[in-house]
């Protein structure tokens, strides 16, 4: 598949609220799949927020409820859907109460099944209390859209490493979920906008908006292509954006600038 509907899910996360959120994630979804949307993208930790005085209760194992109903969504639409969710997994010495290690979880759904999942690898602040980070970076490969997925989360986006490794792996898009709090938007638009740029790559971020009790957020959604052009964006609210993604742009792009071509591994 070569064109794409995308859609980003900007919403506000009700604290804690597991089952609020996706009720109220599916709502919207289903608005953006009625619009005609084929890949739908949710916030980091979309279920829950960082719920941190009660992680243990709302820290998921496999089956994985919110991903089971997700995946239910997902196959009754035909459609792909890309979120995270906090990860609950036995341990020992851990950082985390109860035993357990806490991920947070990544996960890339095609037509009611898992395509593949990514614990983010950079964590930030608080949530070094919390989580452990992830050990690979790997593209997700959809079997039936034939799309290849980068998936990153939030903090990474300041990490370009990420991105390039994502994209000389072979990712067709590259996907940012995040919780980026007020007051770094212009980070965020300015550092969203130059993995596009400089992988020749589109790239959607999905940000929440609202607040919690820990931060305000600012929103920011944004679908770019792989010219670095801004193709879509939301602002404060919570809304659906929208835009066609056509991944043979990327080479077309990729023979007028070579970038792949002319990097010096060699010397750096």
């Amino acid at each position: 598949m070569h064109t794409m509907k995308a859609a980003c899910i900007q919403m506000n996360i009700h604290h804690c609220k597991k089952q609020t959120n996706i009720d109220h994630a599916l709502s919207m979804t289903e608005k953006a799949v009625e619009e005609g949307a084929e890949l739908i993208v949710l916030p980091e930790v979309f279920s829950t927020g960082f719920c941190y005085d009660s992680i243990g209760e709302n820290a998921e194992r496999p089956p994985y409820p919110t991903i089971e109903a997700i995946c239910g969504f997902s196959k009754e639409h035909d459609c792909i859907l890309i979120g995270s969710i906090i990860e609950a997994v036995e341990g020992e010495n851990t950082i985390s109460p109860h035993n357990q290690i806490y991920h947070n979880l990544g996960f890339c759904i095609e037509s009611g099944k898992i395509a593949g999942t990514y614990r983010k690898t950079h964590i930030f602040g608080q949530e070094r209390s919390y989580f452990s980070g992830g050990g690979t970076i790997l593209p997700i490969r959809l079997e039936k859209s034939k799309l290849i997925i980068g998936l990153q989360i939030c903090y990474e986006l300041r990490f370009p490493e990420i991105a390039r490794k994502l994209s000389l792996a072979g990712a067709d898009i590259l996907i940012t979920i995040a919780e980026f709090p007020n007051p770094r938007k212009h980070h965020w638009k300015t550092l969203a906008t130059a993995r596009a740029i400089e992988n020749q790559i589109p790239h959607i971020v999905c940000n929440r908006m609202g607040e919690d009790p820990y931060s305000t957020f600012f929103g920011g959604s944004m679908i770019i292509n792989a010219w670095g052009d801004v193709k879509a964006q939301a602002y404060g609210e919570e809304c659906i954006i929208m835009h066609d993604i056509d991944v043979r742009e990327t080479n077309e792009i990729r023979k007028t600038i070579p970038v792949f071509a002319d990097r010096r591994p060699d010397i750096y």
